[in-house]
């Protein structure tokens, strides 16, 4: 098997099986994700015949047991695609069920339509793991794995449990909706699918709204919270970031200017006359918006009856979810709407709507498109909707105008179209003016600007810019995992802390050796924790030293009775081993009687946030507050922080959950030249999770053992994980037997590390 191949999954193959089983022959799948990815495959087979890539997914029907061996080798031998097989019953409650009566409800925020069943759950999980399953069989971790939509959300952590080490990207193709949209989902729910997703390197979107909704979500529902859309995991990175979906332009242009549309033209011309044509093409939907965009064409008329007889509504309404009742009921409404209005409108010798219930094929399509004047594209709501983009595709001429809803998320990069809000009926139907009576010059100037920006930004570009975000986005991983304390780098740690004359241990406190707690009194040491701690200070030569930002009177009581130097307020006091508490450094705080009110202020102004106030500092805790408006006050507390201490020698901190105002000669830093210059080590470590710590790493020697715990930008050599990792080392260490220094090395070596 090759290795570095593309493995797309997605629901739906990009073929889909028809007649039997038996004699099996497939077909073209519609839709954008299919059209779209077919063609990237083309051209990158075109240019290079070395890539490889592979397509799994469901084959759109249940092929019994003894089928599936000729359906899979024709798939895999005329359309490079391995089908993951379903039974009917599995494909009902997935499918039909779960994905399209409550995710695709929910995520166009039509959530009174959503359905809440548990069975129809069960089975959405349960198809995931078939695709798990299936998927494992065939790939390696050399392989990059692009999974596509709503449909997979527990996708990419099923398999990321499997192959830890495995490129994965996820895109969503419909819109993520808000939070408060989202939690209406059962709390399990949420989190399985949260979770699903962040099994991913890379999380793509249409839209900066629909990431940014993700994001708000990920920090509310899992506590995560992002920098920059990237969001740091316990042992790797995952960006979330915005790829709007392009389409094949070329082939739309050239298309366009076939003699076989050409010849549909004709007869399309024949039919209409001169009218000037608006055009609507939709798949029957109620996110499409087709029965507001009927009523707002009838306002259209009703507005401006010199227009009335000039123009022509050709609706295109394609078929779908036939034979279920909520569809039904729609078709019936557009139904009578379109035979009202040419009843109420038309004339014998014209038809404002000619309607067609049915599909199209490619030339018919184009034709259309590019004989229309205007395109109506009004979604309610919808992820990108390729139709705007294939009509002005289709527009040689540049005179096709575009009117388009606010809710499309191509509205965030079509701004030269008549953008309008779809449930406003009146702005819709004077869209539809605008666009008609608009000069010629005009409608060349915008369709010429939208028609070059979709052949630069093409669906080639996009999944290019995709892959190469998830390339980028790995890397952040492997920088951590390049650094991380582990195997072989473990032993050569084990092996310096062991063969070292003296040794100094220096560790922060919270995040570094205990997890973060809501209340920071509850963050007592465990006794594990007190174990390690008092195991490696009763090692020959070893000394241990916690640097924290905590009161010195905390440590005290909580760590006093160890044979450890404790530091407190980031570097402000330091107490050696028996000996006294004292200021290491000389300086004022009456600055605090300043800013104590500022901190007090946003503390009522925000539940579950407290000021604590230590000699040298002030800090504003806000980890047990609402987890939005929390990070929102704390943006503002800093700037009005700063606008405050603009000529005081304050330091502002910004640290997990708090906000600390600190004076500015009081850092970390402090406690690694105490300690050295007393213990004279040739072997220091010094370990810390938040940036507060990197003063610490940037006073050690250039050879030390400086640890990050966790990921993000550090000045540190080395990472773990979290807290638990830093322990398991710890007590590593603590347990060699007898260290024994080789003197020769050591000594050797110390002038240069720490010179005097």
């Amino acid at each position: 098997m090759k290795k570095g191949r593309l493995v797309v999954v997605s629901n739906r193959l990009p073929v889909t099986l028809c007649g039997s089983p038996e004699e099996p022959e497939f077909k073209s799948s519609p839709g954008g994700l299919a059209t779209g990815l077919r063609t990237y495959f083309d051209h990158k087979i075109q240019e290079s015949p070395d890539w490889e890539g592979v397509w799994l997914g469901w084959t759109g029907q249940e092929v019994a047991t003894d089928s599936q061996p000729a359906v899979e080798e024709l798939l895999c031998q005329n359309h490079n695609c391995i089908p993951i097989h379903l039974s009917r019953e599995e494909s009902e409650s997935f499918y039909h069920g779960f994905c399209n009566t409550t995710l695709w409800p929910l995520f166009h925020y039509f959530y009174v339509y959503a359905n809440f069943d548990a069975a129809q759950w069960a089975a959405y999980v349960r198809v995931n793991e078939i695709f798990a399953a299936q998927i494992a069989k065939v790939i390696t971790e050399d392989d990059t794995v692009w999974i596509h939509d709503y449909q997979l959300m527990p996708l990419p952590a099923l398999l990321r449990r499997q192959f830890p080490r495995l490129r994965i990207g996820f895109f969503l193709h419909i819109p993520f909706p808000a939070y408060e949209i989202f939690r209406i989902l059962p709390q399990g729910w949420q989190r399985v699918l949260m979770e699903g997703v962040f099994g991913a390197d890379l999380i793509g979107f249409h839209t900066h709204d629909y990431a940014q909704n993700f994001l708000r979500c990920s920090l509310r529902i899992l506590g995560l919270e992002h920098r920059l859309g990237l969001v740091q995991l316990p042992a790797r990175s995952v960006k979330v970031d915005t790829f709007p979906m392009g389409i094949d332009f070329e082939h739309y242009s050239k298309l366009s200017g076939s003699e076989g549309v050409e010849r549909e033209r004709r007869r399309l011309r024949v039919s209409l006359g001169d009218r000037r044509i608006v055009v609507s093409v939709d798949r029957l939907d109620y996110t499409k918006g087709i029965l507001q965009r009927l009523e707002a064409y009838e306002q259209f008329l009703a507005a401006c009856p010199e227009l009335r007889s000039e123009v022509v509504l050709v609706l295109v309404v394609v078929p779908s979810r036939e034979g279920v009742a909520e569809y039904d009921r729609m078709k019936a409404s557009i139904d009578q709407k379109v035979g009202a209005i040419n009843g109420s409108y038309g004339s014998l010798a014209w038809t404002p709507i000619v309607y067609h219930y049915r599909s199209l094929d490619p030339e018919q399509l184009s034709a259309i498109y590019s004989v229309s004047d205007v395109a109506l594209v009004t979604p309610l709501r919808d992820g990108m909707n390729l139709v705007a983009k294939e009509f002005l595709a289709s527009h040689n001429d540049e005179l096709g105008v575009l009117v388009l809803s606010t809710m499309a998320g191509a509205a965030a990069e079509l701004g030269e179209a008549i953008i309008v809000n779809p449930n406003d009926r009146m702005e819709v139907a004077l869209g539809i003016r605008d666009a008609l009576t608009m000069p010629e010059e005009a409608k060349r100037k915008r369709c010429r600007a939208l028609r070059r920006r979709l052949g630069t930004y093409n669906v080639v570009r996009w999944a290019d810019d995709f892959l190469e975000g998830l390339s980028e986005a790995i890397d952040e991983t492997c920088n951590f995992e390049r650094n991380r304390i582990a195997g072989g780098r473990l032993d050569e740690l084990v092996a310096a802390f062991a063969t070292a004359r003296t040794r100094l241990i220096l560790t922060d406190y919270d995040g570094t050796l205990v997890g973060f707690s809501e209340d920071p009194l509850q963050a007592v040491p465990s006794t594990r924790l007190l174990e390690i701690l008092g195991r490696l200070s009763s090692l020959p030569e070893t000394h241990v030293a916690l640097v924290s930002g905590r009161l010195r009177q905390t440590l005290e009581t909580w760590l006093g009775d160890l044979p450890v130097g404790l530091v407190a307020e980031h570097g402000a006091y330091i107490k050696q081993v028996g000996s006294d508490w004292r200021l290491a450094v000389d300086v004022q705080a009456e600055w605090k009687n300043k800013l104590r009110p500022v901190f007090q202020h946003w503390a009522d102004r925000l539940a579950g946030s407290f000021v604590e106030e230590k000699d040298f500092s002030l800090v504003w805790h806000y980890r047990a507050s609402h987890p939005d408006l929390g990070n929102q006050r704390a943006l503002e507390l800093v700037d009005e922080l700063t606008q405050f201490t603009a000529n005081i020698e304050v330091q502002i901190l910004t640290g997990n959950k708090v906000v600390e105002a600190r004076s500015q000669h009081i850092n970390k830093g402090l406690s690694v030249r105490e300690f050295n210059g007393i213990y004279q080590p040739d072997f220091i470590m010094a370990i810390g999770d938040d940036w507060t710590d990197e003063d610490l790493f940037r006073a050690s020697p250039p050879n030390a053992w400086t640890v990050k715990v966790g990921t993000g930008g550090s000045a540190a050599r080395f990472r773990v994980k979290d807290y638990t990792e830093t322990l398991q080392i710890l007590e590593t260490l603590g347990k060699i037997p007898n260290p024994e220094p080789l003197i020769s090395e050591t000594i050797s070596g110390t002038a240069d590390v720490f010179p005097n």
